[in-house]
């Protein structure tokens, strides 16, 4: 790796405040001095790579996923507070629970999930305050988070519960991002016993969730949701998931079904209140549909234009703007051979953003992604990743953002109260004080 361009672990240290606050601009700053792909010299005797190459990103996710697994970002810091389920598992052990897990997501089981999932996202809307401004993330986080509770335990009474479980990995969430920018600071984590109180958040979170599981046991139920089919999902010997594990994968489904839509409906309605043409097309998208029919995916082929706005919406603003990656083996990118053991963070941000292959690809048109002159942007655009490790809820998460979006605009006018967003990067991509107002049609 002698001739990639090297980021001295001094300037990381220089830019410390900026890079905690917001790593995205010295990132870019780096990729536009140094080219498509750069080493930053800090914590590994490899230092951590960072791509925003094309080429390289389908490689590492598609062409030789074999030779890269989850990095330790994922499977042990991230881990550590959600457990080891889908989202943080190598191996076997995330084939073997990826192919109990996916049934849950195909088109049949999704089509009983949807009235469950609209039924959650009518009762939310009527808690908009209208007519006056309106900070957007908090609202669309208790909406998505309702969502993926409903979807999982189709439950109206653990409101207290769900609220206690997100304070939990909201909480959890911002002390893994202090844990992952300033690794020179990971002894006084340990040893002023930060890390020690997040965990034990994580094991009220646990409780919170046996106990949920341990009624649904003893009461015998069949609901036909999420939490049923986890239930009923056996391993290729016939047992069941174990206690722990079934926590871990409902934890997991918690943690990144709702954070990630959450993010995305936020920035797409901030567009769509900036871009009052746009919205307007949306709306007659949205009018030309009865949604309080049964009719769910006729309603969601039909409400295709919105679709383009949540597509246009997560180019510009990726839900996960890096993914990481650790290689098993030995590779070669390009001109560069990548040595066993290497980090990797795919710029997925900086891709779905390059000039080369977006034609103005700072402004919001949804029409780029209009299936009659829609390129092929299959090799620029991953707002779930690809190959084996593509998220298994992009179709949940989908659907949930296009009911959302056709939602609100058929009950309301949408107008921005803030000139420009601000993005506050977490483990997901999220905005800062975007503030709407909400008006009655």
């Amino acid at each position: 790796m002698k001739n990639i361009p090297i980021v001295s672990g001094y300037r990381v240290f220089k830019n410390r405040k900026s890079i905690l606050k917001n790593p995205l601009p010295f990132h870019h700053e780096n990729f536009n001095k140094l080219g498509d792909i750069f080493r930053v010299k800090i914590g590994r005797a490899n230092g951590i790579l960072f791509a925003r190459s094309p080429e390289i990103i389908k490689q590492i996710l598609q062409k030789n996923h074999k030779k890269y697994h989850k990095s330790t970002l994922q499977t042990e810091d991230l881990g550590k507070y959600i457990g080891k389920g889908l989202l943080t598992s190598n191996g076997e052990h995330w084939r073997t629970h990826r192919r109990m897990i996916q049934p849950a997501f195909h088109k049949k089981k999704l089509e009983g999930l949807i009235g469950i999932m609209d039924a959650a996202i009518c009762k939310q809307l009527n808690l908009i305050k209208t007519n006056e401004p309106q900070d957007v993330y908090p609202l669309m986080g208790d909406l998505a988070f309702q969502v993926v509770a409903q979807s999982l335990f189709s439950r109206d009474d653990i409101q207290a519960d769900m609220a206690e479980l997100k304070r939990i990995t909201e909480r959890n969430q911002v002390m893994l991002i202090r844990e992952m920018r300033q690794p020179y600071m990971n002894w006084w984590f340990k040893l002023s016993g930060a890390i020690k109180q997040h965990l034990n958040y994580s094991k009220e979170a646990r409780n919170i969730l046996n106990e949920i599981i341990e009624e649904r046991i003893s009461t015998g139920a069949d609901k036909d949701d999420l939490l049923d089919m986890l239930l009923k999902a056996r391993y290729e010997d016939g047992t069941a998931m174990s206690r722990d594990q079934l926590i871990d994968e409902v934890l997991i489904l918690f943690t990144a079904g709702h954070e990630t839509t959450a993010n995305a409906m936020s920035f797409t309605l901030f567009l769509l209140a900036q871009n009052q043409d746009v919205q307007q097309l949306a709306f007659n998208s949205a009018s030309a549909v009865n949604l309080e029919n049964d009719n769910h995916f006729e309603n969601l082929a039909a409400l295709s234009y919105i679709k383009q706005c949540v597509e246009e919406g997560m180019r510009l603003y990726p839900p996960a703007y890096y993914i990481d990656r650790m290689s098993i083996e030995e590779d070669q990118l390009g001109e560069h051979t990548i040595p066993k053991n290497t980090m990797i963070l795919l710029a997925v941000y900086e891709l779905h953003r390059n000039v080369d292959f977006w034609k103005n690809p700072e402004e919001f048109h949804p029409e780029r992604f209009d299936p009659k002159n829609k390129k092929d942007f299959s090799n620029y655009y991953y707002p779930f990743g690809a190959g084996p490790r593509m998220c298994v809820g992009n179709s949940f998460a989908i659907y949930e953002m296009i009911l959302v979006v056709a939602r609100i605009l058929k009950k309301y006018k949408v107008e921005a109260q803030t000139k420009e967003v601000e993005v506050d990067p977490l483990i997901t991509l999220r905005p800062k004080e975007v503030f709407l107002k909400f008006i009655p049609r």
